[in-house]
Parts: structure tokens; C-alpha cells; sequence
């Protein structure tokens, strides 16, 4: 872990307004995605820089993918790397004795996912002992049965998916833990009833609005304490985000969909088989939208529908005559499909090496979200802390916050 301490109280308002001066002022540089645009705005002012990236491989891409910050890159990289790795420094928040699992109570729970479980457990330092634990979109409430460790202590586990409530409570069960496993939408209207005063909410990696909802009828409900860790910021249903602290409203950053999934553009799970499936798909992808630009005499980006794995089977001309149907183009000639599909593969490379710079700017903007959710709480009357619970290589969403009210 980094040797830096995690974010207190009062020192929320700072960080996240020196973020924001940081995000906006350099928001030509993230905001274009090389995906959808052949020559990037950044590039005419950068030219020694875009040159050095797209001369670079696609393996040397991958190798840079996790860390861009460590690239000796021309300048403004390093310096910009420099003022992102500072921005975005946040350390861990303190641990806790946790007592160890009752036996096998990790069977049925992915490894890395009880890793997590584990992590996130032993840092909920709250100054008051937990009365009543409440798990927020359970699953099969395995988090919560860690969690509970009392004998007078109480478990509700609030689920969306009936198979899921039926498993957890069968589970709790088997195990001997006194656990509600109760059927709920929590984003319906009624949903506020299952939160009280007494209430320590927790929240491991739930999407986008789930984890705001949490966070907005807990403070009206006035749930004493919450522990969140939020997960895939563009999972909204809104158009654009809804910023939730005085702080983000009045900010002047105004982010799309595509701008939310910047800081989930990090992988470190995916498998060999996996990772050459996807450039296998994103070549393809690219190869064809240098075709339907040609076809449509239109420089412009044309979004294409999600494809099932079985469509890297097909022969390169089959995929792109298929796709071209689909988008109700049509191939009147005969390209050169080899050549069509290495300019797929050669643009993939120049993508991959190009988006190294709008990496950097993944966990700044991914703690401007959290900050955002941070100084909300603040403003419902919560003492907040914000720091990480596990190491990136266990998951790259390792932010946390921790609140209590006084």
C-alpha cells in the first residue's frame, strides 16, 4: 500500500477543488476518445508526443496500460503524469482486528471476491460498534454473514434478484446466522422503508445509481453509519451526470456516459484468452470503421451494436458485408480485406498508445466522483473519511468511504 494517509473530514473540500482545477483545465486532453477519432484535437499542439505514441506497438501499449504514469514519454506527458499521480495520491484507510470466517463460510464465493469481502471488512474502523449491518444489493449476502460477528448484532440483506434472496437465505441457514434476506428494488419508491437510524449501511462494489441511492435515503433515513465502495460510475439512467455535493454542482465540469467510463478503463482481471479476444474484436471494429468511413464519404465515427464472440469465427469479408448490412450499408467493390484488416490491427496499436495519455487522468477524475459522493454526505450531516481498502491488483475500484454521524 502507498505510505500516504487517507483523505480526512476536512480535507475534502481541498482535494476535490484542486482536482477539479486540474480535470478542467486539461479536459482536452481526456475527453477525445482515439477509438472513435482519427486525429485527435491534442495532437497539432502535442506533435513530438502523438508522433513518439503512434510510432509505439501494441505490446508496448499493454505493458504501459496499468501504470501510463512510469512512460518516459515527451513532454507534457511526464509532467502531467507527475500532477495526476499527486492529484490522485490517497492511502489507506486504518485497519481493524477482524476475527477470522467461521468455517467455510468462503464456500460458494469466488476468490478474489472474498479477497474483497475480506479487505473491505477489515477496514470498517466506525468509533460506535455496529448494531444492525445492511447489505445493499446482497446478492447472496455473503459480505453480510462476514460482517456480522456479535451475537446481539443484526443482519438485513436487501436483494433485487428473488433466486439470489432464495440462495442467500438458505446460505445463512446452513451457517447459523440470523440474517433477513428480504426481496427489494432499491431503486423503487418503497425502498426507504428498509433504512432506519439504527442502521449501518455497506456497499461492496454496487453500479452507478445503486450506491447513490444508498447514500441519499441513508442520509434521509439517518442511518447512523455507511461504508461504500463504489463501482462503474456510468451505470446511470440519467444522460449525463448528476453531480450530487454544492461543490460539483457549481464546478463546471459537465460529464457524458462516455466520460463516467474513464476510470473503469483499467483492467487487471482479464485472462490471455479474454484479452486476445478483445483486440481480436476492437481490430476488427477499428478495420471496419476505416471501411464505412471510405463507403459513406463521411469522416466520422459510426457506432456499431455489441457482437456476439462468434463473429470473430467469420471471415474477415463476411464480418464487415454482416456488419455493413446491419448499419444498412453496402459494399459495392472488393477491397483488399488483408490490408483492411492490418489497418485494423496497425490503428489498434496507434488507439492503444494514444489512449496512454487520457489514462492518466482514470483515477483523478475517478476520486473527483468519489469526492463528489464524499462532500455530499458531508453536507447530510456525516463525519467522512476517504481512502483504499485493498491493493489495485485485487480490484482497481479499491476506493472507499467510510461515514458516521457524530
Amino acid at each position: 500500500m502507498t505510505t500516504a494517509l487517507p483523505l480526512a473530514n476536512d480535507q475534502l473540500p481541498s482535494r476535490f477543488q484542486a482536482l477539479d482545477s486540474f480535470l478542467r483545465e486539461h479536459q482536452h486532453l481526456w475527453r477525445p476518445r482515439p477509438f472513435t477519432q482519427l486525429q485527435l484535437p491534442w495532437e497539432a499542439e502535442h506533435p513530438t508526443l502523438a508522433a513518439w505514441l503512434r510510432q509505439r506497438s501494441l505490446d508496448e501499449a499493454e505493458t504501459a496500460h496499468n501504470h501510463p504514469e512510469r512512460l518516459d514519454a515527451p513532454a507534457p506527458f511526464p509532467q502531467l503524469a507527475s500532477m495526476a499521480a499527486q492529484l490522485a495520491e490517497v492511502g489507506e484507510l486504518s485497519t481493524i482486528a477482524l476475527p477470522a470466517a467461521s468455517h467455510r463460510l468462503n464456500v460458494d464465493v469466488p476468490g478474489r471476491k472474498w479477497q474483497q469481502i475480506e479487505a473491505f471488512a477489515s477496514h470498517l474502523g466506525f468509533t460506535q460498534a455496529p448494531r444492525h449491518w445492511l447489505d445493499w444489493c446482497s446478492g447472496k449476502g455473503h459480505l453480510g454473514r462476514r460482517l456480522l460477528q456479535a451475537e446481539q448484532q443484526q443482519l438485513t440483506c436487501l436483494e433485487y434478484d428473488p433466486a439470489l434472496v432464495d440462495a442467500g437465505r438458505q446460505l445463512s441457514q446452513h451457517h447459523g446466522v440470523n440474517a433477513q434476506h428480504l426481496l427489494q428494488d432499491v431503486l423503487a419508491e418503497d425502498a426507504d422503508q428498509r433504512l432506519g437510524s439504527a442502521h449501518t449501511a455497506v456497499a461492496l462494489h454496487a453500479c452507478g445509481d445503486l450506491h447513490v441511492r444508498l447514500m441519499q435515503l441513508a442520509s434521509r433515513q439517518g442511518c447512523r453509519q455507511l461504508a461504500i465502495a463504489p463501482c462503474c460510475y456510468n451505470r446511470i439512467q440519467a444522460a449525463q451526470y448528476q453531480p450530487l455535493s454544492a461543490a460539483a454542482i457549481t464546478s463546471g465540469l459537465h460529464l457524458s456516459i462516455d466520460d463516467l467510463g474513464l476510470p473503469l478503463s483499467e483492467t487487471v482481471t482479464a485472462g490471455a484468452r479474454v484479452r486476445r479476444q478483445r483486440d481480436e474484436s476492437m481490430a476488427r471494429r477499428l478495420g471496419f470503421d476505416l471501411l464505412q468511413r471510405a463507403l459513406r464519404g463521411m469522416d466520422e465515427y459510426l457506432p456499431t451494436p455489441s457482437l456476439p464472440v462468434s463473429w470473430l469465427q467469420k471471415p474477415y469479408a463476411d464480418y464487415c458485408r454482416e456488419l455493413a448490412a446491419l448499419k444498412g450499408l453496402s459494399i459495392d467493390h472488393t477491397p483488399d480485406w488483408d490490408a483492411q484488416q492490418a489497418a485494423g490491427w496497425q490503428r489498434l496499436a496507434e488507439v492503444r498508445n494514444l489512449e496512454l495519455l487520457r489514462n492518466l487522468f482514470r483515477r483523478p477524475l475517478e476520486l473527483w466522483l468519489v469526492l463528489d459522493r464524499a462532500l455530499y454526505l458531508q453536507e447530510q450531516g456525516y463525519h467522512v473519511q476517504l481512502g483504499v481498502f485493498c491493493e489495485q491488483p485485487l480490484t482497481p475500484r479499491n476506493l472507499m468511504l467510510l461515514a458516521e454521524r457524530q
